[in-house]
């Protein structure tokens, strides 16, 4: 949308304007209402040393009705440095707290100013239980105590370097930054100055943008000319999301790709939303995530023909001749994976490098380097780089929507001023001119067009009977040059020799030709080159006018060391690539002109995906040429779209018009959905010509494209909003919509629009889903009469136009869709169900097999007065003979008498050999009395997939049909859970009991919380489902999941189940505790022939039935912990190791309770964690330190137990509670010789107890009841937002 040309540097005087802007509001001063009047004599100060305006206080900026904590936090969120004016009375006021905690928690740089009756640092009665004393713990404090005091002085001069090192520091100057992690003190000052650096290239960047070539005068900085352009993201192969602004970038999808392309057709606005980005980067945009970024790379890869490395790139582009950072020094930075940095690549299409292998783009883009940095690269749609990938994000670029286009105009017309009545009656009359011209319209629908419009309609309101895009830059161009002959009027001379330059410029235009159209495009020429080939004279005119843009690079020849001097060099670029495309243009009509055109093609090299500009120029400049143009473009792929493009840039009522048009309507016009609005109206323009003309249309094919047909049948209204009439002499219609269900109405409106087409025979509709009927009263007549072809080739079908149905037209599509399956899902709309009964009637009818009917979880009862199948869309599917299999695919359960309904709907579909269920449970047998007789004479198979199984229907019970499933089942290891149904239990104990009889090992059962006892009489283990589990030979492992403590007799049960397991060899318990020991006479001899290895947790604790004991297999560590955050299954194996360790009298040295402690069972001998399990006394621990969540409060009989416990632990030397609040203790509440340590962790003191009394730890005061008092206040204001006091 604008020139991309780096402007002159700042003035002295912009300089000086945009310090003293960005010094505004730095310094924040806090203070109170009775300091009020020191605070102000500070700001005065201040102000008279940094400049007016530097501080702001709360005194001023709050306008009437605005709120004061918003404009404080503003005021704040702004601030480099916060100053906090403390005075007698600042720690005791509620707001000077919360001033000071936003400060902190913004991480300001806080200066504390004490008055001169102020002690430092702050004690008790200063705020000590505020929270202030712990921010300023580590603050150097400033003293004011008089207008002349010389700490004055200190006071700026420390100001002064604070926001000096704020302006500068890219952590300071943006608290939402990633935080900076750089490897020393003298990296971090390389990219302090690296960035300053940048942000001043950057400025010169976006601070001068021309909006039309000739605007040199005026400033336009980004955010006075950026508009807001629709945008699309890819969100998934062929599916985009609309962006509700740039913002949404890189948040729109959940983790987005770090590298992402920006792309858009010529003139979109790629280049001014990347200066956007770079803006609010700079700027540090309160609620743009593109201030996050630590670093910002902006580089056009325009200027970067021949740099080998993005080090080079910076070096030679983004840092000034003189800096101190060195590449090297780049490199490292760049390397830095712990600073997040953003790199903008723009204009790849004008890349001369491009087509070089591996350049350093290429390898970036294809993550062989720098994979930590994140990556936008802005191109045309026609020139997305090979090296993206899947990966890679995609964003598009949609244009201008009216609501832009018009806030455009206004900023065009007003600038950033209020819009007057006089310029609003401008804005509404440019806006008019634009929807009177449909051409004109979809042309400002690129922003650059848009851009150009608005400021020329604005100055000459003759433009606007535009009715192409030649036409629109004919226009633009000798605007250009009649405003620089307006700037020497008087001078004949002068203008004579500038009117002739107007007109002959054929060098310049063999220059751009021969640029865009080599083997690299190079957009960038010297200024000394390009003054020899066009002559000073030319060269000047075309600089002056802005077509024609310089710029001031730093320059190392290629191949030079790093250590070798850079020079500057200007060097020029065309305003735009499109005014490239627009003098490349003249020389390729020149070239088709020539004579020497018959022997080689002049439009070899020109690719018109990318060049369509190139072509569309040259033919509306040229209608000779133009004939000859189309011609050889239609050999190229896609050409005939390109030719529609090209033919409508010429007069419509030509001979050699009306002849390329009769030439493209010959053949299938397609008007695509990813097709640009212009586009498809210049599509749409070219077919009403040929209806206007009487040449006849062959096919239009609006390939979902297609959005509505109003009421009155006299337009189709195409998603992109352009509007197609009837054709008169169209022949046939294609409409394709993606999986769209058509209403009844909705096809009737079709029938009709296609009615109101005069020579219409054939109309198909794919894609879609449509009525299955439709009331033949309601078809247009013209349908009727003209007998025309309705097909629907998705069925095959074509409709009976008299009777408003479907019949079959292509037997083979029938055929086709049968053979593959058909399937009845409950998900399925009621209109493609019934699409789908329509197809079953078709296939009985038509005598074809239909291989496999599935219903997917859309059966709801079998009716027995019709012998249907009801569906649970209300629908009825009667038995249809042509189907060979039945796949039910139910979720859950499926009963008996659900099984019963199936199998009487198997017997109405006379040819069905075969039913399948699949994804449920079902019941183990079914009675052989239940079982409809015929389906055992037509030997009907019933299948169940998911155990390998096939009804034996004569007994009514399952068999293994499938060994293999069997095998993998087992293999992988079966599980009986609590939570399963009775009926997977049973399905699981019948796939055991198969097991046992293919003698098919079992790998690991496992049984989680469901055993309920051991019933000796059958030697089963009987389940809480109340099923029996008997012995399973063919188990090798046994895993038994329980919570809490196992009690001895329960071990037992278990062990006498593998006694009943004669290949069982191993058994495991998890998530439990098991008793220390066993008598060894309760345990089964056999276990200990069989060698059976019982574990409790495999890689600590084993139980060894020989000794009945449990062994640890590791070390105790001397530091114990249990945390909340451990599994059960892990708290379970440290609770038996320390059981062992208490058993075998190993000392426990210290065992800590992170947050699990939950609280003491009523006899007090042992602890109860969250988990569930218990921790019984250990005699041989040493210290117990219990840590409860944060904010708990223990009550007395909590307490009481606690210390119970630790009462009976003879030899415990200590024991501490910590984050916790205890209870006021009693004289009974001792221990003896065992210290007890409290340490409440809300800046209290430590406590230990003494004699019934809490007492210090290192004063040895006793806490007395009012203290006592003051600290449970204290505890619950320290934890309030700990869920536990949130409870409370």
């Amino acid at each position: 949308m604008a020139s991309n040309a780096m402007p002159p540097p700042e003035t002295p005087k912009q300089r000086e304007e945009s310090v003293r802007s960005e010094m505004k509001n730095q310094i924040f001063i806090s203070f109170t209402f009775e300091a009020r009047d020191k605070a102000e004599c500070l700001k005065k100060k201040i102000e008279e040393s940094l400049g007016p305006g530097t501080c702001w206080i709360c005194t001023e900026g709050v306008g009437p009705g605005q709120g004061m904590r918003d404009e404080i936090a503003e005021a704040m969120d702004h601030a480099k440095v916060v100053i906090c004016v403390i005075s007698k009375e600042y720690t005791d006021s509620l707001e000077c707290q919360q001033e000071v905690k936003l400060a902190f928690e913004m991480k300001k740089t806080l200066i504390p100013v004490l008055l001169d009756d102020v002690q430092w640092p702050l004690r008790k009665s200063y705020g000590g239980a505020s929270g202030m004393t712990y921010i300023f713990a580590d603050k150097l404090y400033q003293k004011f105590c008089s207008e002349n005091s010389a700490d004055l002085d200190g006071l700026i001069k420390t100001l002064q370097e604070k926001l000096d090192r704020a302006a500068t520091d890219p952590v300071d100057a943006n608290p939402a930054a990633q935080p900076l992690k750089t490897k020393s003190d003298s990296e971090k000052e390389k990219m302090v100055t690296f960035i300053r650096e940048l942000k001043k290239t950057c400025r010169n960047l976006y601070h001068k943008i021309r909006p039309i070539p000739y605007i040199q005068d005026d400033d336009y900085s980004v955010e006075n000319v950026f508009t807001g352009v629709g945008m699309e993201k890819r969100v998934s192969r062929g599916s985009w999301k609309t962006l509700s602004s740039y913002h949404d970038i890189f948040s729109v999808v959940e983790d987005p790709p770090r590298i992402q392309v920006i792309e858009g057709d010529p003139g979109y606005g790629k280049s001014t939303l990347a200066l956007q980005l770079v803006y609010d980067w700079c700027k540090e945009e309160s609620d743009s995530p593109f201030r996050e970024p630590n670093i910002l790379i902006f580089l056009n890869l325009r200027q970067l023909g021949g740099i080998t490395s993005i080090e080079d790139a910076i070096e030679q582009f983004l840092l000034p001749r003189d800096s101190s950072v060195k590449r090297l020094d780049v490199k490292q930075l760049l390397n830095n994976s712990d600073i997040r940095i953003l790199v903008i690549f723009d204009a790849y299409d004008e890349y001369p490098d491009q087509h070089i292998k591996d350049n350093f783009v290429t390898q970036i883009l294809e993550e062989r380097m720098l994979c930590h940095v994140y990556v936008l690269l802005t191109t045309r749609s026609s020139c997305i780089p090979p090296a993206c990938n899947a990966g890679t994000g995609r964003i598009r670029l949609t244009g201008f929507d009216e609501g832009a286009r018009e806030q455009y105009v206004r900023k065009a017309v007003a600038g950033d001023s209020a819009v007057a009545e006089d310029d609003e009656k401008e804005v509404q009359r440019i806006l008019k001119q634009i929807n009177a011209n449909p051409i004109l319209r979809d042309i400002c629908q690129a922003p650059l067009f848009s851009a150009m419009y608005a400021h020329v309609a604005h100055k000459d309101e003759k433009f606007h009977n535009v009715r192409s895009v030649t036409e629109f830059f004919i226009h633009m161009i000798d605007c250009l040059h009649s405003h620089a002959q307006n700037k020497v009027f008087g001078d004949n001379k002068l203008r004579e020799q500038l009117k002739m330059f107007a007109d002959n410029h054929s060098e310049l235009d063999k220059l751009a030709f021969d640029s865009l159209t080599g083997a690299n495009q190079q957009l960038l020429w010297d200024r000394e080159d390009l003054i020899r080939k066009c002559g000073a004279e030319f060269y000047g005119l075309y600089t002056d006018i802005g077509i024609l843009v310089e710029e001031m690079v730093n320059n190392r020849s290629h191949g030079a060391k790093p250590t070798q001097a850079i020079q500057n060099q200007t060097n020029v670029h065309f305003y735009h690539k499109l005014i490239c495309e627009w003098f490349a243009a003249g020389h390729l009509v020149e070239k088709v002109n020539s004579p020497w055109s018959m022997l080689y093609n002049p439009c070899e090299n020109v690719n018109p995906y990318d060049l369509q500009f190139v072509y569309r120029f040259a033919c509306g400049l040229d209608p000779a040429a133009a004939k000859k143009i189309i011609k050889l473009v239609q050999k190229k792929p896609d050409g005939d779209k390109f030719a529609v493009l090209c033919a409508l840039e010429q007069e419509e009522n030509t001979e050699d018009v009306l002849s390329t048009v009769r030439d493209l309507v010959s053949r299938d016009v397609h008007i695509c959905e990813n097709d640009t609005r212009l586009l498809q109206r210049t599509t749409v323009q070219l077919l009403e010509l040929a209806s206007q003309k009487e040449v006849r249309i062959e096919c239009l094919d609006l390939d979902h494209s297609f959005e509505t047909v109003d009421e009155k049948f006299t337009r189709i209204a195409l998603k992109s909003g352009v509007d197609l009439r009837p054709l008169q002499s169209l022949q046939s219609l294609i409409v394709q919509m993606k999986a769209t269900e058509v209403t009844e109405q909705e096809l009737i409106n079709i029938l009709g629009f296609a009615g109101q087409c005069g020579k219409l025979m054939k109309l198909r509709l794919d894609g879609c889903i449509l009525p299955v009927a439709i009331n033949a009263e309601s078809i247009p007549d013209q349908v009727i009469s003209r007998k025309m072809k309705v097909s629907y080739p998705r069925y095959g079908y074509k409709m009976k136009l008299g009777v408003g149905q479907w019949e079959v037209d292509d037997v083979a599509i029938v055929r086709k869709l049968c053979s593959d399956g058909l399937t009845l899902r409950r998900d399925d709309s009621v209109l493609l169900q019934q699409s789908t009964l329509l197809l079953l009637k078709k296939s009985t009818q038509l005598n074809i097999p239909v291989t496999c009917l599935t219903l997917d979880q859309s059966i709801d009862k079998f009716d027995v007065t019709t012998s249907n199948m009801i569906l649970t869309s209300g629908l009825s599917l009667p038995g249809v003979s042509s189907v060979m299999k039945l796949k039910v695919t139910e979720s859950g359960n499926m009963s008996e008498d659900q099984c019963l309904q199936v199998l009487a709907f198997v017997k109405e579909c006379r040819d069905m050999n075969e039913v399948s269920f699949d994804s449920c449970v079902l019941p183990v047998s079914i009675p052989t009395e239940r079982i409809e007789p015929s389906l055992i004479t037509r030997n009907v198979k019933v299948s169940y997939p998911r155990y390998g199984y096939e009804m034996k229907l004569e007994e009514g019970q399952w068999e293994v049909d499938d060994v293999a499933i069997v095998r993998k089942l087992c293999s992988d290891g079966l599980t009986l859970r609590r939570d399963d149904s009775v009926l997977l239990q049973q399905s699981t104990l019948l796939l055991l009991e198969k097991s046992t009889q293919l003698n098919i090992p079992v790998t690991c059962l496992t049984l989680d919380q469901c055993i309920d006892k051991f019933d000796v009489t059958t030697s089963s283990m009987v389940l809480t489902s109340g099923l029996s589990l008997p012995g399973v030979s063919s188990v090798m492992t046994l895993n038994v999941t329980e919570s809490g403590n196992m009690s001895e007799d329960r071990c037992l049960q278990v062990l006498a189940f593998v006694k009943e397991c004669r290949d069982m060899n191993e058994v495991s318990f998890n998530s439990c505790v098991l008793p220390v020991s066993i008598p060894t006479e309760r345990i089964d001899y056999s276990l200990t022939t069989r060698n059976v290895k019982v574990s409790c947790c495999p890689d600590k604790v084993l139980f060894n039935p020989q000794s009945g004991k449990l062994e640890s297999k590791t070390k105790l560590p001397d530091d114990v912990r249990i945390r909340s955050s451990d599994t059960v299954a892990e708290q379970a194996s440290t609770i038996m190791q320390l059981m062992v360790a208490s058993a075998d009298k190993n000392p426990i040295t210290i065992m800590r309770l992170y947050g699990s402690f939950s609280s003491v069972d009523s006899d007090g001998l042992s602890l109860v964690l969250y988990s569930g399990l218990c921790l019984p006394r250990l005699s041989s621990l040493q210290k117990l330190w219990i840590q409860t969540e944060d904010g708990r409060e223990v009550t007395v009989d909590e307490w009481t137990g606690i210390l119970n416990f630790a009462k009976h632990s003879q030899l415990l030397k200590e024991l501490e509670m910590a984050w916790c609040l205890l209870p006021w203790p009693d004289s009974n509440m001792n221990l003896g010789n065992t210290k007890v340590v409290w340490n409440p962790e809300c800046h209290a003191s430590v406590y230990i107890l003494q004699s019934g009394r809490w007492q210090g730890l290192h004063d040895s005061r006793v806490l007395t009841r009012e203290a006592y008092t003051s600290l449970v206040t204290t505890f619950r204001e320290w934890y309030r937002v700990s869920d536990w006091q949130k409870q409370r």
